[in-house]
């Protein structure tokens, strides 16, 4: 199982990869689950690149709130049909696509952290301005069989990194040679928060070399102390590939990374025939660099963690590093 989310995520990142990151826009508003009377908050983080006049495609990370014995969030690629009005301001979109869950479902007096797979159909209506603002409403339907089904409704904004396609900037926008990374050694500090219905958390902190192979890929060898969370008091090393695209001649740089976290957790004991506490889960992290001089950068990472014994984190780190 965790062979097949990492083989995946790794797909889903190659073809973020090789189109790069067009628009990132951040969406929030409400969300209802079928057969719950209940409603919750709604929010998404979506890159967008266009593939022609008529296609798209998003990678997005949706949170779909807290109702009745579920809080749920996860990632998603879609692909959409759109058409352009209004002298290419306007932009009316159907997409679908395939969506990863992670949902903390109820489990007795406990909770259970639960992985599947659904899809998730949606259509949005964006209107893009001159100084690259962009403005959206999108409405989501997510069908997941062994989990909830959800309607959200979201609006936000957003930005374009990249020029339209088709427009005479976009003609003169070279294609990204150098690499936005060449070696960076970076120290984090952050918060753990255990994906349970109290949300434990506590301070996290780690230390992470990163070295840049090519324009787009990156790899990095990383510490992390998840901090004492009640619920878990982990520690481990991460060895993660990335995908990432740089902007504005490489001040600013987007990325998703995807590895093995190999951890041991003094709350666990070591479950009958295991030869020691060291526990593999899988860590998913979006990233983004802002270069502050030729050697400094501050850098934010969301990482998810998911285990394989009911204790998924999200670890929310920022921190200062220096490239050399």
């Amino acid at each position: 199982m965790l062979i097949r989310k990492m083989a995946v995520s790794g797909l889903l990142m190659f073809v973020y990869s090789s189109c790069g990151a067009q628009d990132l826009s951040l969406l929030a508003g409400g969300m209802r689950a079928s057969g719950i009377p209940d409603t919750s908050y709604a929010w998404e983080l979506d890159y967008r690149q266009g593939l022609n006049e008529n296609l798209a495609f998003t990678l997005s990370w949706l949170n779909e709130g807290h109702v009745l014995h579920h809080h749920r969030d996860g990632q998603s690629a879609q692909i959409w049909a759109r058409t352009n009005l209004l002298d290419r301001h306007l932009s009316l979109a159907a997409g679908v696509g395939p969506y990863f869950y992670y949902d903390t479902t109820g489990a007795g007096a406990g909770y259970m952290d639960k992985h599947g797979w659904g899809t998730i159909s949606s259509l949005a209506a964006t209107y893009y301005t001159k100084s690259g603002w962009i403005y959206e409403a999108r409405a989501n339907r997510v069908i997941a069989s062994t989990s909830i089904n959800t309607t959200s409704m979201l609006f936000g904004i957003g930005y374009q990194l990249e020029p339209p396609l088709g427009t005479e900037s976009s003609a003169s926008t070279p294609p990204q040679t150098e690499k936005p990374t060449t070696n960076q050694v970076t120290f984090f500090l952050g918060q753990t928060i255990v994906n349970s219905f109290a949300s434990q958390h506590d301070t996290a902190r780690a230390i992470e070399f990163r070295h840049g192979v090519s324009p787009h890929f990156e790899w990095s060898a990383s510490w992390l102390n998840e901090g004492d969370a009640r619920l878990i008091r982990r520690d481990g090393v991460i060895a993660q590939a990335w995908l990432v695209h740089g902007f504005f001649d490489n001040r600013f740089t987007l990325g998703a990374g995807l590895g093995p976290y190999f951890s041991i957790d003094r709350y666990r004991a070591p479950q009958p025939g295991e030869a020691s506490n060291i526990t593999v889960s899988a860590i998913v992290t979006a990233t983004a660099a802002i270069r502050l001089s030729p050697h400094a950068y501050l850098r934010t990472s969301w990482n998810r963690i998911a285990s394989t014994y009911n204790r998924d984190t999200d670890v929310i780190l920022m921190g200062l590093g220096y490239s050399f």
